[in-house]
């Protein structure tokens, strides 16, 4: 039985099965790395992002298929989790508007009220296809410090808690998502990412929005030296074709102090390289010889988390 049968029949509980989470601060730009990466376009809302945890399982098949359910958390009464799991959404790929699957999972999930902001249920996404990598990947609720009137303090905890266990799992490979619009030495995911894989052996570091960074400032060399021998890439701006996201991708990384970087640190196919690799180096078994060990550590990408 394959790690995506396992994780759909829910035994991750009893088995760390390897993955990928794609975590950062609020608006950090993680959906738009998770839409660049799977190629679906998932919405967001500026003022809140999203509000639960969202599984996006891509697995390379002959034809292409998507399957949607929801997976309830393990607070929920036994009535509560086979209500929530008799929810399905049907529809082929092209039909499927991921926007209403939002919707009414916010409202399986009990978030359209005032009283719950965040949900410990989990959106489960699987995608199949001849041109999709194997890779599962977790997007995860943005981590912010201070409420506000749509979220409180003790909702920053409730998501530090979403966001956690899934960082300490030592199967999981940590997608760090750093904004180069945001203050760096504030950003939360940095400080968890550090408490959490010291070393930075199952750490990938991910700079979006350079685009906004004035050309020749001091933000722009920080962010450059942050990037050296690490892996950064950028996303233009969502709701472009894929076409004109890559083409305008290629012509801002062909200019300026950007171009020193390695092409191998830059885009969209490069990081689905870099995810898949690291992946690997994850669910290589711990030999006695630490040679497995080596792989891994070769593997972690730290960009200054370290």
């Amino acid at each position: 039985m394959s790690s995506n049968e396992l994780r759909s029949k829910g035994l991750s509980r009893f088995v760390d099965l390897p993955q990928i989470i794609i975590c950062g601060d609020q608006t950090s730009g993680k959906s738009s790395a998770l839409e660049a990466i799977s190629g679906l376009s998932f919405p967001t809302n500026a003022n809140l992002c999203i509000r639960f945890a969202t599984e996006l399982i891509l697995r390379r098949a002959p034809t292409t298929g998507i399957d949607i359910s929801i997976n309830p958390g393990s607070e929920r009464t036994e009535a509560e989790k086979e209500q929530v799991r008799s929810c399905k959404f049907t529809g082929t790929l092209e039909e499927l508007d991921l926007g209403e699957v939002v919707e009414d999972a916010k409202t399986v999930m009990g978030l359209n009220g005032t009283s719950k902001v965040f949900s410990t249920d989990i959106l489960r996404v699987e995608v199949s296809g001849p041109s999709q990598p194997h890779l599962t990947m977790v997007d995860l609720p943005g981590l912010f410090l201070t409420g506000n009137k749509d979220q409180s303090e003790k909702d920053a905890a409730l998501v530090e808690a979403l966001v956690l266990p899934y960082m300490k799992n030592p199967r999981t490979i940590i997608l760090a998502v750093v904004s180069a619009k945001s203050d760096f030495a504030l950003q939360q995911v940095t400080r968890h990412a550090r408490a959490q894989d010291p070393k930075g052996m199952r750490t990938l570091g991910l700079i979006t929005k350079p685009n906004t960074l004035d050309q020749g400032s001091d933000s722009e060399r920080f962010y450059i030296e942050l990037a050296q021998n690490k892996d950064v890439q950028n996303f233009a701006e969502r709701n472009e074709p894929t076409a004109a996201r890559n083409a305008a991708e290629a012509e801002f990384f062909s200019k300026g102090v950007w171009k020193s970087l390695k092409p191998t640190q830059l885009g969209v196919a490069a990081l689905r390289v870099r995810l898949r690799r690291c992946w690997e180096m994850v669910i290589v078994p711990r030999q006695p010889s630490g040679k497995a060990t080596g792989k891994r550590a070769a593997a972690g990408n730290g960009l200054g988390l370290h």
